[in-house]
């Protein structure tokens, strides 16, 4: 069962684990704010379970974990902005319906293995660069908050119950089957969009470092963090390899599409308070765990991303 099942981690796992041989299920509430998108799963549509549920919906959950063997817990509320100014929804998505999920995987589902996704989020501003698992946890808003909570549930599920839970601390997510429409999911989506609409899209700041992770690599990454028992009860980081500046970001997108242009902006108000500033991931103990590394690279992630839109460009806007 994949909660999210038809965002953008989620509909590429379910492709994954289809190819695999595995029957899937996906659950989604298919809000429009949120990156779930059918236009996502158009391709395996015929060889996964739907169901439009949300995450909130204490009987409907408990009705599609039954009897599941394995959950991958994608279902949130990924907008930062969102969470400042509907602070209470958040807290809703991220938080509490996270406890009420593994209470009822407790009560019908005790032996599911599930892996949470996370975000590096819950760190907030760095002390110190690369940021280990050990980094102090002081989130810098309101979605950070809630996913630290939700985050720490699985834990404590896990060490008081013996739920076999983990939680995955990603970066940035980004390819083919993300939201961009807006920046709600992350920057990416609405540098995605503007680039093929041959508009120009804003660089705020700019000399921020950021990780970058392709879909596929994190889709790799949950696989592996359920098939290892030594990754339960832990909270790990997981990386995209290199940092890049934001400007080189931009650059990178521009040479990928052969073409496009940016406009460099002081951040917004609004966005400036909240914004982290640098962040490198150390995710070295996922890896020793699992032997997890990210193999699609920048220039092709990006490839990749603009092909697809070129091609589905109308469901996704």
């Amino acid at each position: 069962m994949i909660t999210g099942g038809v965002g953008l981690i989620g509909s590429a796992l379910a492709r994954r684990l289809v190819g695999l041989g595995a029957e899937v299920l996906l659950a989604d509430s298919l809000v429009p704010e949120a990156g779930g998108n059918l236009a996502n799963i158009a391709d395996i549509a015929e060889r996964v379970q739907v169901n439009i549920a949300d995450i909130r919906d204490r009987e409907a959950m408990r009705e599609l974990l039954a009897g599941q063997n394995f959950l991958f817990d994608l279902a949130a509320q990924t907008s930062h902005l969102d969470s400042m100014n509907a602070p209470e929804h958040d807290l809703a998505v991220n938080c509490a319906a996270q406890l009420q999920l593994l209470e009822l995987c407790r009560s019908v589902a005790p032996e599911v293995t599930i892996v949470h996704a996370g975000t590096r989020q819950i760190y907030g501003r760095p002390h110190y660069l690369p940021v280990d698992e050990a980094h102090p946890l002081r989130p810098a808003d309101v979605n950070g908050v809630n996913k630290m909570a939700g985050e720490a549930y699985h834990l404590l599920f896990h060490d008081v119950y013996g739920i076999n839970t983990r939680s995955l601390r990603l970066t940035n997510v980004y390819g083919p089957g993300m939201r961009i429409r807006d920046a709600r999911q992350n920057f990416v989506g609405i540098w995605l969009r503007r680039t093929l609409e041959g508009a120009a899209f804003e660089v705020w700041g700019g000399e921020q470092r950021r990780e970058l992770l392709y879909v596929e690599d994190a889709v790799e990454a949950f696989l592996l963090a359920a098939l290892n028992r030594e990754t339960a009860g832990l909270a790990l980081n997981v990386g995209g390899g290199e940092p890049y500046t934001l400007l080189a970001l931009a650059e990178a997108l521009i040479r990928a599409n052969g073409g496009g242009h940016f406009e460099r902006r002081e951040f917004p108000e609004e966005r400036k308070r909240i914004d982290i500033g640098d962040f490198v991931t150390d995710d070295r103990r996922f890896r020793e765990l699992t032997g997890w590394a990210p193999r699609i690279g920048l220039d092709d992630g990006f490839t990749r991303s603009l092909t697809y839109y070129r091609n589905h460009l109308a469901d996704y806007i």
